[in-house]
């Protein structure tokens, strides 16, 4: 098991997503996530991408370049996976 730094943007609920909260990790296609706030969208988040790399893994997929291994900063979440 290994520890990840995911940079993440979260974005300000819009009409479009039906005034949710959406928050997304780029370096991770297709990682997103919905909520009511920002705390527990990042929290979905988390989850989404812990499971996206542990598939990843498992499958012998190579992690994205933009991933690494560090300390947690704003605009940025620690994943065990």
């Amino acid at each position: 098991m290994g520890i990840y730094q995911l940079d993440y943007v979260l974005h300000e609920p819009e009409e479009s997503h039906g005034w949710m909260y959406r928050a997304e990790i780029p370096a991770l296609q297709g990682c997103r996530a919905w909520g009511d706030t920002p705390a527990q969208t990042l929290e979905e988040l988390r989850e989404i991408a812990q499971t996206m790399l542990q598939i990843r893994k498992e499958n012998g997929e190579p992690l994205p370049p933009e991933i690494t291994v560090g300390r947690n900063s704003e605009g940025s979440m620690t994943v065990a996976a």
